[in-house]
């Protein structure tokens, strides 16, 4: 076993096998050495919480709620904070010490679900939990996959928590797998299994937050937003809690400041509560690995409500806020817990003091496709296949990145045939959501469902197309998907495609490190799975 610094679970994870020495994402090997250890005692935490399911002893809301923020906290571009993970490991070791007691058969718990490590015990015992404690590399494949899937799962599952709607099946199954992950017992065959059981909660997880931010934000709307800036001072919000944004357009209304959305919050101007607000103004830059050169130029505030990152510049590090999930050293955390009004005041007063934003551009850009909108165009999108004006629709949803091979969805987007429509979400769409591509009979030819937790929309898009065309299988419909990721959550939307029986999906712009050699060939045997080629090789592939 390889005690130091091995992490994989992002795209661009150092040479394509693992960061070593230092993230690519700007973490340090200390930070990654303590999230592991939170994964760890959060794996042992929802053994215990199984085992107690199991004895027919019931499990507070809360405790679901620290485990879904605890791996909610380990996603790449999340948190660099060493004080709030240490943090977070002391309380979960103090909840799992506390539930401990209730347990009645303790001897067929894992050793993570006893460990009890006092704090200066924190990085010896960290060096050993890594993802390299797991020798077996078929196993540990499977055991990051569905780990990362989780993490994915959870951060959707938050943002839905924070609007009070729960799903308890979710949680329930989210530690009943990650204890699973602790089971040496089970098979390849036994976690393959489990991966795409994953990919069933993924789908119920995506559905729940659609379900809570429609029911408190309203349906999308076809929506304008202007990518221009006004002559006040500005707040930018960043990441992808609606909730969070919500509070703040409440607490600024007579502040005298703007507020912009920047990279996965564009899609909150599509929702009918946020249009209300005369001061929520535009969307300002692009996606989330421009931030330094945009948050430098912004001027303003800027609020982290989730990931993603970069470690700021000096320049603006004492004008960006963090909260939730998020955290950087000597940047302010907003504390504030689910069900709580958090207090946005340290982020006003900021911004009054500031210049107004630097323009970066004009225009406006439109958005708002989600599955209801759709749906409404349901008629006039079948009489367009049904006529040969839409030939083909190819999603492009997932992940932008800073990786130049990223530019090969621009480029493929800007080759697809006219009579070809995108469907997308999340900040894949920065590669093309800008380019001039027109529309077919008055429909975009880029249809922009939101942000990545939004992807529910595509699969409900699709599954709607094959019920009005009469298909019995959903790999009948004229889709391809050639998806861009980078993160957990991509992963989750991956497993949750693969249990609605989406084959032949290609991942770009390389396929997952985490997948080893065997595991790879499962997902390409059984469901398709490949990687890109360049733009000519794969327009052939797809439309030839």
């Amino acid at each position: 076993m390889d005690n130091k610094m091995f992490c994989y679970q992002c795209q661009e994870t150092a040479c394509g096998t693992g960061c070593t020495q230092s993230g690519v994402c700007g973490k340090k090997p200390e930070i990654a050495a303590l999230q592991d250890l939170l994964v760890y005692v959060t794996k042992g935490l929802s053994a215990v919480t199984t085992a107690l399911r199991n004895e027919g002893t019931a499990v507070a809301k809360d405790v679901n709620h620290l485990v879904t923020l605890n791996l909610f906290t380990t996603i790449t571009n999340a948190n660099f904070d060493q004080e709030s993970i240490t943090a977070r490991i002391r309380e979960t070791l103090s909840v799992k010490e506390s539930l401990l007691s209730s347990v009645k058969d303790k001897e067929q718990l894992p050793k993570a679900a006893l460990w009890t490590g006092a704090e200066d015990e924190f990085a010896a015992k960290a060096a050993t939990v890594g993802v390299l404690s797991t020798e077996n590399e078929d196993i540990r494949s499977l055991r990051e996959l569905i780990t990362y899937g989780l993490k994915g799962l959870a951060a959707y599952t938050k943002h839905a928590n924070v609007l009070l709607e729960e799903n308890d099946d979710i949680h329930v199954f989210m530690q009943k797998a990650l204890a699973a992950t602790l089971d040496d017992s089970l098979s390849v065959d036994d976690l393959v299994a489990l991966t795409l059981e994953t990919g069933k909660y993924g789908v119920d997880g995506m559905a729940l937050l659609d379900a809570a931010n429609t029911k408190a934000y309203g349906n999308p709307e076809i929506t304008k937003v202007s990518l221009g800036v006004g002559n006040r001072p500005g707040i930018l919000v960043s990441g992808h809690d609606l909730r969070d944004l919500e509070m703040l357009l409440e607490q600024t209304k007579d502040a005298g400041v703007d507020v912009y959305t920047h990279s996965e919050m564009l899609p909150a101007h599509y929702y009918p509560a946020f249009k209300k607000y005369p001061h929520f103004v535009g969307h300002y830059g692009n996606a989330w690995w421009k931030q330094k050169e945009e948050f430098e130029s912004f001027q303003g505030a800027i609020l982290m409500t989730t990931n993603c990152i970069v470690p700021p510049k000096d320049s603006y590090k004492d004008r960006l806020f963090t909260t939730g999930a998020t955290g950087y050293p000597g940047c302010t955390h907003i504390p504030g817990e689910i069900g709580e009004e958090k207090d946005f005041s340290p982020v006003i007063e900021c911004a009054k003091k500031c210049q107004p934003p630097k323009e970066l551009e004009q225009g406006e850009i439109v958005g708002g496709f989600a599955h209801n909108q759709v749906i409404s165009l349901a008629d006039k999108i079948v009489e367009a296949v049904k006529s040969g004006a839409i030939k083909k629709f190819v999603v492009m949803a997932g992940c932008d990145g800073r990786a130049k091979s990223r530019n090969y969805y621009t480029d493929f987007a800007k080759a697809l045939p006219k009579d070809t429509v995108i469907l997308t979400a999340g900040c894949a769409k920065y590669k093309y959501n800008k380019l001039n591509l027109g529309d077919i009979g008055g429909i975009p030819r880029v249809l922009d469902a939101g942000q990545c937790n939004d992807s529910y929309s595509l699969a409900v898009i699709a599954l709607k197309l094959k019920e009005v065309f009469g298909l019995e299988d959903i790999n009948e419909l004229p889709i391809i998907y050639n998806i861009a990721w980078y993160e957990q959550k991509a992963v989750i939307v991956l497993l949750a495609l693969l249990y609605l029986g989406v084959k032949n999906i290609h991942l770009g712009p390389t396929l997952p490190a985490f997948l080893s050699e065997n595991v790879a060939k499962v997902l390409v045997d059984n469901f398709g799975i490949a990687g890109i080629g360049t733009v000519d090789e794969d327009m052939k592939l797809f439309f030839s």
